[in-house]
C-alpha cells in the first residue's frame, strides 16, 4: 500500500502544470494584444506628431513668402538670408520624410523660427531705411533743382572756365613725323617698303606750355599696324600705362626733363624678328601723356 501512494498523485502534478501553462498562456497572450495596441497608439501619436510638426514648417514657409512678396524687390538685399531659411527647410523636410525624432525637429523649427522672425526684422529696417532715404532724396533733389536754377549761369561759366584752364595746361606734340627705317649698320635711311623696314622712327616737338608743373614727364608711343594690333615687345603688364581710365599697351615710352619750353624728341620702335617683313598698308601712331592723347601721326608701307 505504501508503493501505490506516489502513483495517485501524478495526475494532481500535471492537472497543476497544466492550469499553470495555461495561465502563462493567457498571461502573454494578453501582455501581446495589450503591446500592440501600445505600439499602435505611439504609431498613430507620432504620425500626429509628424503632421503638427509639418503644419508648423509648412505655416512658417507660407507667411515667410508673404513677407518677400510684400517687400518686393527690396528682398533681394537679404538674398543671402532667404537662402539660409529654405537650406533649414529642407534640411527639416527631409528629416520628416525620413528618419525623425521628434525633439530634435521640434528645435530645427524653433531655431529656423528665430532666423525668419530675424529676416523679418531686417527687412522691416530697410524698408524704413529705404523710405527715409527716399524722402531724402527727394528733399535734396527739390533743394538742388532750387540751387541750380539759381546757379545755371554761374556753372556754365564755372565750367568754361575749367575747360580753357585744363585745355591749357594740357602739352601737345607738334610735328610728328613717323616713317620707316632701313637701318645697315650705323647708317639708316628713310623707306616705305615693307621688307626693307626694319624699324620705325616717330620724331615730334613737345610744345611749349609754362602752365605745365616742370618735372620728368613720361610719353608712351602706341604704334598700330593696318589689322589694328599694337606694335609691343610683349603683352604683360609691364607694357600697359593708363588714359583716361582704361589701360592701353604701349609700344614705346620715353622720360623727359620737362622745364615748360619746346624740345623736339625722336624715338625708335625695332622689329622684334629682322629676317621677317612688316605688314604692307597704313600704320597710325599715338602719343600720350598725363593719361590723354597729344598727338597722332600715320605712315604706309608697300
Amino acid at each position: 500500500m505504501t508503493e501505490q501512494a506516489p502513483k495517485k498523485k501524478k495526475p494532481i502534478i500535471y492537472i497543476i502544470l497544466l492550469a499553470i501553462l495555461l495561465f502563462l498562456v493567457l498571461l502573454l497572450g494578453y501582455m501581446y494584444i495589450n503591446t500592440a495596441n501600445k505600439v499602435e497608439d505611439m504609431t498613430v501619436e507620432k504620425e500626429m506628431m509628424r503632421t503638427e510638426l509639418q503644419n508648423e514648417l509648412n505655416a512658417l514657409l507660407q507667411e515667410h513668402n508673404e513677407v518677400k512678396t510684400n517687400y518686393g524687390r527690396l528682398s533681394d538685399t537679404l538674398a543671402s538670408r532667404d537662402s539660409l531659411i529654405q537650406a533649414n527647410a529642407s534640411e527639416i523636410k527631409q528629416l520628416l520624410n525620413y528618419k525623425w525624432e521628434y525633439f530634435q525637429i521640434k528645435k530645427k523649427l524653433d531655431r529656423l523660427r528665430d532666423v525668419a522672425k530675424g529676416y523679418v526684422n531686417q527687412m522691416d529696417s530697410l524698408y524704413r531705411v529705404n523710405e527715409d532715404l527716399k524722402q531724402e532724396n527727394q528733399r535734396i533733389r527739390e533743394n538742388f533743382k532750387t540751387e541750380q536754377v539759381k546757379n545755371v549761369t554761374l556753372q556754365e561759366q564755372r565750367t568754361e572756365l575749367e575747360t580753357i584752364v585744363q585745355n591749357a595746361s594740357v602739352l601737345r606734340a607738334y610735328n610728328i613725323k613717323s616713317t620707316g627705317i632701313r637701318q645697315r649698320g650705323s647708317r639708316q635711311k628713310e623707306t616705305d617698303k615693307a621688307n626693307r623696314a626694319d624699324r620705325v622712327q616717330v620724331c615730334f616737338t613737345l610744345g611749349e606750355n609754362m602752365l605745365v608743373k616742370p618735372g620728368t614727364k613720361t610719353v608712351y608711343f602706341r604704334i598700330s599696324r593696318p589689322d589694328g594690333i599694337v606694335l609691343v615687345y610683349d603683352t604683360g603688364d609691364e607694357y600697359t600705362f593708363m588714359a583716361n581710365d582704361t589701360k592701353l599697351q604701349y609700344s614705346i615710352k620715353r622720360d623727359v626733363k620737362y622745364e615748360g619750353k619746346s624740345m623736339d624728341l625722336c624715338v625708335y620702335w625695332d622689329k622684334k624678328d629682322s629676317d621677317e617683313s612688316a605688314m604692307e598698308g597704313r600704320y597710325l601712331v599715338s602719343v600720350y601723356m598725363d593719361g590723354q592723347i597729344i598727338g597722332e601721326s600715320s605712315f604706309e608701307l608697300r
